[in-house]
């Protein structure tokens, strides 16, 4: 007994540790900035993103260009501020759509049971085997260059993920003692499922949306690097990469690198807050 007592304090330190790591406070303070470049883009931009400049076409930093222009003469510091905003609100629409659907789709299957949560085990499942980029790119083929294409599409292949983590949780929580107390006092399923079962389950579903956010980011980034994404003249972090191969050729990386590392901090930013919060979810239920 004397053992466990003198070991607790060190484990209760190690937790309170990892909950402040130097990581996660770097990675939530980079989230945070990246959000409010989004949101205040549109009047912290020095100069129009779209203004074509032949004349400083490729030029290096300077005081009027701190990041320097790119192959149409635009700005490069002013691109990668609005460029944020569409960035994060694709993203942002694939998780949206991949949550609100699969925690229905989910929470429906375990509830109800039998040949309902076959059908709809089995009808994810074959979605799940289907690579998310590919149904992107056909879907793009068809409907042509925009945003809505992908973000449907991303959000459909990324649903799996959630509606069989909702399923198993809501599983676990259906066996709890108050939700058969709630059923004997006349509550219906609904009343249950979204007054009791759903808060519980909230926090595991949110992480792993912030997880599946940096994942989003990442696929529409690529996909407009193929030119599949944003039009052309849309500021988009992986529309940049694009438009920067020919400056990557006349020798000035700079206008498709900055985009490049955007793109992978943040990615890795929304992974490492998604992940911590995890951990300190199934820590809090243990």
């Amino acid at each position: 007994m004397t053992a466990v007592l003198t070991r607790r304090p060190g484990l209760a330190k190690l937790r309170a540790a990892s909950g402040r790591s130097p990581l996660h406070l770097a990675c939530l303070a980079f989230v945070g900035l990246v959000v409010a470049a989004a949101l205040l883009a549109p009047w912290a931009v020095p100069h129009d993103p779209n203004a074509v400049d032949l004349g400083g076409a490729l030029a290096g930093p300077s005081a009027d260009h701190p990041l320097g222009a790119d192959a149409a003469g635009r700005d490069t510091l002013s691109r990668l501020l609005l460029g944020a905003r569409t960035s994060l609100l694709g993203p942002l629409g694939v998780v949206a759509f991949s949550t609100l659907v699969g925690v229905a789709v989910g929470t429906a299957a375990a509830w109800r049971g039998g040949w309902l949560d076959s059908v709809l085990s089995r009808s994810t499942e074959l979605v799940f085997a289907f690579p998310g980029m590919l149904l992107a790119i056909l879907v793009v083929s068809v409907y042509g260059e925009g945003l809505l294409a992908p973000v449907v599409a991303l959000g459909v292949a990324y649903l799996p993920y959630v509606s069989r983590l909702t399923r198993s949780l809501v599983l676990a929580e259906r066996a709890r003692p108050y939700v058969s107390a709630y059923r004997v006092q006349g509550h219906s399923a609904l009343q249950i499922c979204l007054r009791h079962i759903l808060p519980n389950i909230a926090p595991v579903v949110l992480a792993q949306s912030t997880i599946n956010f940096g994942y989003a980011l990442m696929d529409l980034a690529g996909l407009s690097f193929l030119g599949l994404g944003v039009p052309p003249l849309t500021p988009d972090w992986g529309r940049m990469v694009f438009d920067g191969q020919t400056a990557i050729q006349h020798g000035y990386p700079l206008s498709a690198i900055l985009p490049c590392v955007l793109v992978v901090l943040t990615v890795v930013a929304f992974n490492v807050v998604g992940e911590r919060w995890a951990d300190r979810v199934a820590r809090r239920a243990r």
